[in-house]
């Protein structure tokens, strides 16, 4: 057992000691009744302005305030703190969001399915086709999950729900300025420190301009230690004296955003936007438990470079009393990796006794470890315009157009040093393998959702979205014709390569579809306060190329949602209770998977089902205590046999749960607030639980890469604020934790045995100071 485990025992009891001492504060406030209720948010789910508690569906919503105060910076944060999410992350940059349990233990590769949720800046879509950007988390208005899905109004990638990150727009109501600066320790690691600012200054009466700007480093916690082995072919011995490294994943996160807003005339408004971010991670993310605690050895560099830009424009005006929007953006993204994979040299070549590339020109042998240099460039183009009659007609709808276009061009060279010129890549020294593909994917779609209120009571919403998608893959992938003679370079068909760089082209096919979702809605209110809603809704994701060209197309997988929920508000608006009850089939699931050769596969499974019930409560106890909390129980299992073909056995039986997503989630936040030498001082914790998932849907592959385990973290924060500068002491995973991520194997599990794990970040304590001008 390892020290950080032996701790375990405590954290629930200090925990609740925490959170009792809390209450314990308010204590003598609890008499004071007052006038205070809670903030009233106002959220754009259903493409309008509207209260969160009149939007029928199942919405959780954390606004400017609450995002300061729960510490959040980026994807991980607020993911923590959204109970019907989960997402696995490999490394800054490279999540993948799932809702409700929709999710087949992707592994998240180039070559994979689109993803199932939609990530949405502002009002243009910023998930690419390997996943969303890791959007920087300051002067935020405020991020809102949709969970279930929401075809109709958002299209592909939300089938199983959308996120939406909204941004504060210029204001031309004076000038504002503020600054945080922060430093932190990581146990088991080195030293963090961060600094953010925004600016906003108006331009006249009509028009504003606001810029922020960050830059973060992320100290290191996994160490990589020393460590050899031996190939038996040429009697090699292997090490990493040259790679070992304490703390030696850190990251440089760095950025801006700039918007302009201008006010044409009293009913049109024309806001441009910028905003650029660079991600750099040296070291990887992954420890072996073998080795030690947050511990690993690797024997070639490793890390990442991810950079990505993006320009949009939003065109908001009135025709006659008619509300139009256009939105549009274009963003570009590059990302450099390096990966050691020496893992699939050793288990194929040593314990399998390939050993097919053992020598160099010379006839010497050489260490076959692999290691993987990847180079991937993406670019998105996406249009929106949508038309919405006046909100107070008792008959009111929602109208538009989409169109997007992103590409992938795929960049994937596994290299062995010293490697025989006779079985390189032609044209690519050292390369055993190269990917040089282009992925390109568009959509278009035509949406409407109407309201019709039959009573002051009673409404009912239909919508409906008609979709075309058209996914194509080129270029090649593959072996020199010398080392194999079926694929690779035996198996192109052009000479000519398509996509340039590549040595010729045995890839080329494109796959399309078309068809509607659907949503049908009926809202009661009970009172002014308290609202019941029943939801029939569809979602999708197109179909795709395999990387592999023998292999079929795979088809768009569908899913179909039936909910029921609630909005309710109590005591005067001082307590607010909202939730869903959902059932949902998702029919010829897409299932990603390494196949032969470590290649990614793609294949349509046949039937799953999720059933669960999601809740979120916020509690203004007194004038200056809140409780909020949120949970998720979601049961989501096959409903279907799985078998990659129909004439091969079962990997995963009817019955066996999905991976990736928890049983139960769930989390509470006290916080008290009060007057401390005419400053503004506050005292809060933060509870989350997240239950225990395995990460992959096939029962041989559970047996080696094992189960996610419960993890249970708590936050704390202690600060002041005059009004002009704040100040702030805060502790994340305060009692360190040893939760994880993901785990997984660097190539089939048939094969791979060794077990990697993706450990939640230690306890972080900090030190945060900022001022407002």
């Amino acid at each position: 057992m390892t020290d950080r485990t032996s701790r375990r025992a405590a954290h629930w009891s200090m925990a609740l000691l925490t959170t009792t001492m809390l209450t314990a504060v308010a204590g003598p406030a609890l008499a004071q009744t007052g006038d205070a209720q809670l903030e009233e948010l106002v959220v754009t789910a259903q493409k309008r302005s509207e209260n969160l508690q009149d939007v029928p569906i199942s919405i959780q919503a954390i606004g400017s305030d609450r995002l300061d105060a729960l510490q959040v910076s980026d994807t991980n944060d607020y993911v923590r703190f959204m109970p019907s999410v989960t997402a696995p992350t490999g490394a800054p940059g490279f999540s993948n969001f799932y809702m409700r349990g929709v999710a087949s233990g992707e592994n998240n590769n180039h070559s994979g399915p689109l993803p199932s949720v939609g990530v949405y800046l502002d009002e243009q879509p910023v998930t690419t086709i390997t996943g969303p950007l890791d959007v920087h988390v300051y002067d935020i208005a405020r991020v809102e999950v949709l969970a279930g899905p929401q075809g109709t109004l958002y299209g592909a990638s939300s089938q199983a729900g959308t996120i939406r990150i909204i941004t504060n727009k210029p204001s031309t109501q004076g000038f504002e300025a503020m600054y945080d600066l922060e430093v932190n320790s990581v146990a088991h690691g080195d030293i963090g420190y961060a600094a953010e600012g925004m600016i906003n200054q108006p331009l006249g009466d009509r028009a504003a301009v606001r810029l922020v700007a960050w830059a973060q480093h992320d100290a290191g916690y996994i160490d990589n230690v020393p460590g050899s082995f031996v190939f038996p072919t040429g009697n090699i011995r292997v090490n990493n004296a040259s790679q070992v490294e304490n703390d030696y994943n850190e990251v440089d996160i760095y950025g801006a955003r700039a918007a302009l807003k201008i006010d044409l005339d009293d009913n049109w408004t024309v806001t441009p936007a910028l905003m650029g971010q660079r991600t750099e991670a040296d070291g990887g993310f992954a420890a072996d438990p073998t080795v030690g605690d947050l511990k690993v050895r690797r024997y070639y560099p490793e890390g990442s470079d991810d950079k990505w830009a993006q320009a949009a424009l939003t065109i908001e005006g009135k025709v006659a009393n008619f509300d139009i929007l256009y939105a549009g953006a274009h963003m570009r993204r590059w990302i450099d990796t390096d990966s050691d994979y020496s893992d699939y040299s050793y288990f194929y070549d040593v314990t399998a006794g390939y050993g097919a590339y053992t020598t160099d020109n010379a006839g010497n042998f050489i260490n076959t470890s692999q290691y993987i240099q990847g180079r991937d460039y993406f670019k998105k183009t996406s249009h929106e315009f949508r038309i919405a009659s006046p909100a107070e007609n008792r008959f009111k709808v929602v109208a538009g157009l989409f169109y997007q276009k992103q590409t992938h061009n795929i960049e994937q060279r596994y290299r062995i040093d010293n490697l025989q010129d006779l079985i390189e890549v032609p044209g690519w020294p050292d390369t055993l393998w190269l990917t040089k593909q282009l992925r390109t994917d568009r959509d278009y779609a035509a949406f409407v959702d109407g309201t019709f209120d039959i009573t002051d009571k009673f409404a009912i919403t239909g919508g409906v979205r008609f979709f075309k998608y058209k996914n194509s893959l080129e270029g090649f992938f593959g072996f020199d014709r010398d080392f194999s003679s079926r694929t690779g370079v035996a198996a192109c068909f052009n000479p000519t390569a398509i996509v340039k760089g590549g040595p010729c082209t045995n890839v080329d096919k494109t796959t399309k579809g078309d068809g509607r979702t659907y949503r049908i809605n009926a809202t009661y209110k009970v009172t002014d306060d308290h609202m019941v809603y029943a939801t029939l809704s569809t979602g999708f994701r197109p179909g795709g190329i395999n990387r592999r060209g023998t292999l079929p197309p795979y088809d768009a997988d569908f899913l179909k949602n039936r909910e029921v929920g609630w909005k309710t508000s109590w005591l005067e608006n001082r307590l607010r209770w909202n939730g869903a009850i959902f059932s949902e089939k998702w029919d010829d699931y897409q299932f990603s998977f390494l196949g032969a050769n470590g290649l990614t596969e793609i294949r349509n499974g046949g039937k799953a089902k999720m059933k669960g019930i999601e809740s979120d409560i916020s509690w203004l106890v007194t004038d200056g205590f809140t409780l909020n909390g949120g949970m998720a129980y979601t049961d989501a299992e096959l409903n279907q046999d799985y078998r990659p073909s129909p004439t091969s056995p079962i990997e995963a039986p009817k019955g066996i749960s999905l991976p990736v997503t928890a049983k139960f989630k769930g989390n509470l936040t006290a916080r008290y607030e009060w007057t401390w030498n005419d400053m503004d001082a506050h005292v809060q914790g933060a509870l989350v639980h997240t239950g225990s998932a395995f990460p992959d849907l096939r029962t041989a592959d559970r047996a080696v890469i094992g189960k996610l385990p419960a993890s249970t973290t708590f936050d704390f924060a202690i600060g002041v604020d005059s009004g002009s500068w704040r100040v702030e002491a805060y502790a994340k995973n305060l009692f360190d934790d040893d939760g994880q991520n993901d785990r997984f194997v660097q190539c089939a599990a048939s094969v791979c045995s060794r077990v990697y794990t993706i450990p939640i970040r230690p306890r972080t304590i900090g030190l945060k100071f900022g001022q407002t001008f």
